[in-house]
């Protein structure tokens, strides 16, 4: 049974028909959950043993978390010696959902390692590490405390992204964020566009330029869900889940 963290504000906006979210497990779920709770989402955890073609039948919108890295063979790729990999079953997993997703038009907000799975999903590859492949690198895995903000990133002007942000973002297009990563998006994925990067280069953000709502955040924007620096991304997402809910 799924618990609610303590102290999680719960919107009462449209409540009788909440769209059903489904968000993968991972080891720090409270704060996704807290996200989509006040944006106006009903959570659904996922485990790898359940049918991602069954999944895609019974919710209207997919938040792919964070966590381990995704094997490299999966992008075909040699492993780099920092390679971390995740629970067993949940690159395999994630992939599928991810793809079926893609391709049914189910609002999809991918973060952090989701954006990865986005992105290999969608026949991109990965830079396997980032400090040994970029010198100097802006620092992008600071841990603690979870909502440092560690640099700005460059969102694109007129993006599906920027529109989610809303007054995040500064007149001069960027956005501060925080960062807990050693990858990041390689070569994108042929469906994908990059819609903000870091000033070392490094793709902070992609999406679908063709889909309601697919976006994949390198950052960790449900960390930020007591001081709201990030509602509006949460609640864009929520409201094309909703539509969709909504369709006949």
């Amino acid at each position: 049974m799924r618990s609610t963290p303590q102290h999680a504000p719960r919107t009462t906006h449209n409540m009788n028909h909440p769209p059903i979210i489904g968000i993968t497990r991972c080891s720090r779920l409270d704060d996704y959950v807290a996200s989509i709770e006040q944006a106006g989402g009903r959570p659904r955890i996922l485990d790898v043993s359940d049918s991602p073609r069954k999944v895609l039948g019974e919710i209207q919108g997919l938040v792919l978390t964070g966590g381990g890295d995704i094997d490299p063979v999966l992008y075909r790729e040699e492993r780099h010696e920092t390679v971390m990999d995740a629970e067993p079953g949940r690159d395999e997993f994630e992939i599928d959902l991810a793809r079926r997703a893609m391709d049914s038009g189910l609002a999809v907000l991918a973060i952090c390692r989701g954006a990865q799975v986005l992105n290999v999903a969608a026949g991109g590859t990965l830079l396997q590490d980032i400090p040994s492949a970029i010198d100097p690198a802006l620092p992008h895995a600071i841990n603690s405390p979870k909502d440092e903000i560690a640099h700005d990133v460059a969102v694109t002007p007129g993006s599906r992204l920027q529109q989610a942000l809303g007054p995040s973002v500064t007149s001069s297009h960027t956005c501060r964020v925080n960062s807990r990563h050693h990858q990041s998006v390689g070569r994108l994925g042929g469906s994908l566009r990059a819609s903000a990067t870091a000033s070392d280069g490094i793709v902070e953000a992609i999406e679908s330029p063709d889909a309601d709502f697919c976006i994949g955040v390198q950052w960790h924007p449900e960390n930020f869900w007591r001081t709201g620096e990030f509602k509006g991304l949460f609640e864009y997402f929520i409201a094309a889940a909703r539509a969709r809910s909504l369709d006949p």
